[in-house]
Parts: structure tokens; sequence; C-alpha cells
């Protein structure tokens, strides 16, 4: 019985944020403030109908959340370089998305850092990878959660954001399996889009 409500709950919040991400990335104009309440409700989901881990100390998830968020980092600009030679639009699509999507002003990146990383973290790893792996592997719970999480984004229909999310959703999802750390996660994300949008963005 508890099985069962356990998949219904599951079954109806990855309904809720794939509804409510189609209707965010629709609504270009508040799409901030849409994506912002889609994971704050995704946050709500996550305390409680979820469990999270946090076997480390606080000055091993700081460290290693730089280090691990630099190498994403690493992964996506290499990508970057990269896709040029397989899709000669890449650049434009990924340009055109950024100016639709990307973070504008201090709000936009208060809500970034506080809200978004934090609830897709807590939601997509904390709580979705931990309940598929009542009924698979660590490693299919880590891969099908990395799909999940990468189809939330292709919604928008901006494919090198999937595949970027893909590849960050294995390596953040591993690294939760394998330091059991939920705030390490959260940090290794925060330092990833702070290269990514402020530091050394790509454009």
């Amino acid at each position: 019985m508890k099985n069962k409500k356990q998949i219904i709950t599951l079954l109806l919040a990855l309904v809720f944020i794939f509804s409510m991400m189609f209707f965010t990335f629709y609504e270009k104009t508040i799409f901030w403030y849409l994506y912002a309440f889609t994971l704050l409700v995704g946050i709500a989901i996550s305390l409680v109908a979820g469990k999270f881990e946090d076997r480390i100390p606080t000055w091993q998830y700081l460290i290693y959340g730089i280090g691990y968020g630099t190498i994403t980092y690493g992964i996506v600009k290499l990508g970057y370089m990269i896709m040029p030679y397989l899709d000669k639009n890449a650049s434009k699509d990924i340009s055109k998305f950024l100016d639709v999507y990307g973070p504008q002003n201090i709000f936009h990146y208060l809500m970034l850092i506080f809200i978004v990383v934090v609830g897709e973290e807590m939601f997509w790893r904390g709580y979705v990878q931990q309940q598929l792996k009542q009924y698979t592997t660590p490693f299919w719970a880590v891969v099908i959660t990395s799909m999940l999480f990468s189809l939330s984004l292709a919604i928008s229909g901006f494919l090198p954001g999937a595949l970027a999310a893909i590849i960050a959703g294995l390596l953040w999802g591993a690294l939760y399996e394998w330091k059991k750390s939920l705030p390490l996660i959260i940090v290794t994300h925060i330092v990833f889009v702070l290269l990514l949008f402020l530091v050394l963005p790509l454009f």
C-alpha cells in the first residue's frame, strides 16, 4: 500500500513538473516567475515525500562542490567548442535561447541560485532519483533521472541544453550516489551556473 502511494505521488509530481515546464517555456514574458514557482513546488514535494542524505562535512562539500562544478563547466564548454563542427546553427540556437530565457538581471540570478538550482537538485536528485532506486539499481536510477531532467528542458526545443542536462545529470546523479551529500550537489550546480553565466560565459 505504501509503495503504491509512493508511485502515485511520484507520477503526479512528474506530470505536474512536465506540464508546468511546457507552460513555463511557452509564457516567455513571465518565464522566470513560472520557473521559480514550479521549482518551489518541486522543493515542497521533495521535502514532504523524499529523504535527503548529507554524509560529509561542510568543508568537504564546499571544496568538492567547487571542483566538480568546475569540471561540469569544462565538459559543457568543450561540448560548446565541438558543437559548431556537428551543427553549424548550434551557436545561433544557443545565443537565441539565452537571449530569451537567460538571466537578465540580479533578481533572475537570485532566483537561479536560491530557487532554481536548489529546486532542481532537491527534486531530481534528492527525490526522483531516490524513489527510482526502490524499483531499479542505482545505476539505472541515475540514468533515468538524467533523461527525465533533460526532457524537462527539451520541452523548450533547446536540444543543446537538453544534451548538456543529460551529461550534468549523469555526473551529479553519480556524485550523489557516491558521496551521499545533497548539499555537495547543490554547491556543484551553483558553481557551474556561476561559471556559465557570470564568470566565464559562453557568449
